[in-house]
């Protein structure tokens, strides 16, 4: 049976450490002038999203142009930031291991549905290391639509185009660890896997209604079944 593998990034496969919300505040400064005296909450939100809710908090109008500025920004600086992330960060448990053996099995393609935009996804993941095992081109991310439930359709869509693949919703797996990656999934209609290594525990990503939900990824064995159900 043949599965598509819809990672997140930031909390399931890596931590990236405090690098890419300092890169975020430089941005945001750099555009409007205005150094964020607090932060919003970022977890399983597009980095879009993210810029336009503090344009949002310091009352900033005309977003689209600085929404812009700011991603580009954004982009250039964390690719600058890549050996801080390295020494600052951590791929997160069992991940290694399983990209490994998922990347041996001919019948599971792994992609990436994120909020971060495309660059800076290849950013975190090269950091690591564990960016050759990802088909970038059919993956979705933040920089297609600020509305991260709205990324599923726009992946499957790729991987017909471009890889001429048509999966049935069961076929498909979006990996994260928040309750913005299930609401993705639902609004998507494929199936979720849940990982507390994020900000969210596993009694909150439970609450969230999360169909399979495990403390981390470090039981390969156990996410190798999980996936191949």
């Amino acid at each position: 049976m043949a599965r598509l593998l819809l990672w997140d990034i930031d909390g399931t496969l890596v931590n990236a450490g405090n690098v890419a919300a300092e890169v975020f505040d430089q941005a945001f400064e750099e555009v409007t002038g205005i150094r964020p005296a607090e932060r919003v909450r970022m977890s399983g939100k597009t980095d879009p999203q993210i810029a336009t809710e503090y344009l949002e908090m310091y009352g900033l109008v005309d977003q689209s142009e600085l929404l812009e500025r700011i991603m580009e920004l954004l982009a250039r600086n964390l690719a600058n930031q890549q050996a801080l992330i390295a020494e600052h960060g951590e791929v997160l448990p069992g991940v290694a291991e399983l990209l490994v053996h998922l990347s041996c099995e001919d019948s599971v393609t792994q992609s990436l549905l994120t909020g971060n935009i495309l660059p800076n996804a290849y950013v975190k993941l090269a950091a690591f290391g564990i960016d050759h095992y990802f088909d970038y081109e059919i993956g979705a991310y933040g920089s297609d639509d600020i509305d991260r439930t709205k990324l599923v359709p726009i992946a499957l869509e790729r991987s017909r185009r471009l890889r001429d693949r048509h999966y049935a919703p069961d076929d498909v797996w979006i990996i994260g660890d928040s309750e913005n990656d299930l609401r993705c999934a639902r609004a998507g209609g494929v199936r979720c896997l849940l990982v507390a290594t994020g900000r969210s525990s596993v009694v909150e990503l439970r609450g969230f209604g999360g169909e399979v939900v495990v403390e981390s990824l470090r039981d390969v064995d156990a996410i190798l079944e999980v996936l191949a159900r």
